[in-house]
């Protein structure tokens, strides 16, 4: 392994926790250098329009706020690389890192902010039709859509706390569930809410075949697999609930990590098992998932990491 470069503080990842954790790092002192990812700004570039950050009293896209992200980390004396990181070697400190498959680095602090992934269907047009009615955040989007008839696809706890959320601000809430009451995953207490909800109506057995729509979403085709039937249902916004992965698979066999893959860190911390390895933002955040709770938690690993580096300089 040939060591390419040395850093001080390593950033990896480049939304809402890892631009503030590299503003906080860099007003430390800390000189982070931070590599973006596959998508630099992670999941709000492709959120349109965002009313739920503090700050924007009129809103903002979610693009044109990561650019602002982005700037201030850069003002601050952050060094922003575009790359990927494509391995990791913890075994000891300072910690190596790949990068792009080609360059190896090592760093003495290391900060992961890589975020998580929606899981999506995988029709065309729900990803047409992406940020025009289609969104995988019901607690983001769904107040653009208050006294409109909605749907929501999935079986589990998350799928049923959002179309309890959207049952509040919607006029009619649709929710699409594969199999049939047997094989609801959510527990039986969110099931129940559910039913005895009024403006919600579950559709049992039923797929997904097409997001109906040209420029924004008009309604939504079903299919049922136990009649073959098909039915269509109009609708302003079609949101999916099937799950998030967090992007964690190359710190797999060094991080502790949940069932599902999500980092584990120290309740009250950003610090992993790994002293001198951070993790902060939807990579080790299942159950609140908001830019500001990202933002919250990178704040926390700049924090952290500062005073584990400084223990480190006083020996």
């Amino acid at each position: 392994m040939d060591i390419k470069e040395h850093v001080h503080c390593l950033i990896i990842g480049s939304g809402p926790a890892g631009y503030t954790a590299a503003i906080y790092a860099a007003r430390a002192g800390l000189n982070p250098v931070l590599y973006q990812g596959i998508q630099p700004g992670g999941q709000l570039t492709i959120t349109t329009e965002v009313e739920n950050y503090p700050g924007y009293a009129d809103g903002v896209q979610g693009p044109e706020m990561m650019i602002h992200f982005e700037k201030q980390a850069q003002r601050m004396g952050t060094d922003i690389r575009y790359g990927i990181v494509t391995k990791v070697d913890f075994s000891a400190p300072p910690y190596k890192v790949e990068v792009d498959e080609e360059k190896w680095l090592s760093a003495d602090a290391v900060i992961i902010s890589t975020g998580a992934s929606a899981k999506w269907l995988g029709i065309e047009s729900e990803q047409r039709l992406n940020g025009h009615g289609v969104s995988a955040c019901a607690v983001c989007d769904g107040f653009f859509f208050k006294g409109k008839d909605v749907a929501i696809v999935g079986a589990g706890d998350t799928a049923c706390e959002e179309a309890l959320y959207l049952s509040k601000i919607c006029s009619h809430v649709h929710m699409i569930v594969r199999k049939g009451e047997d094989g609801m995953r959510a527990s039986k207490v969110m099931q129940d809410r559910v039913k005895a909800t009024a403006n919600i109506t579950v559709h049992w057995h039923s797929e997904t075949d097409e997001v109906l729509g040209d420029n924004k979403v008009t309604g939504v085709r079903l299919h049922n697999n136990e009649t073959n039937a098909k039915t269509e249902i109009a609708v302003s916004a079609f949101f999916v609930a099937i799950g998030h992965e967090p992007n964690s698979q190359i710190f797999k066999g060094w991080l502790d990590m949940d069932e599902t893959g999500y980092v584990k860190t120290i309740p009250g911390t950003s610090k992993t098992n790994i002293p001198g390895v951070f993790a902060s933002g939807d990579v080790q955040d299942k159950v609140y998932r908001q830019a500001v709770t990202a933002a919250g938690s990178g704040c926390m690993a700049a924090l952290d990491a500062e005073r584990y580096l400084g223990a480190l300089a006083h020996g």
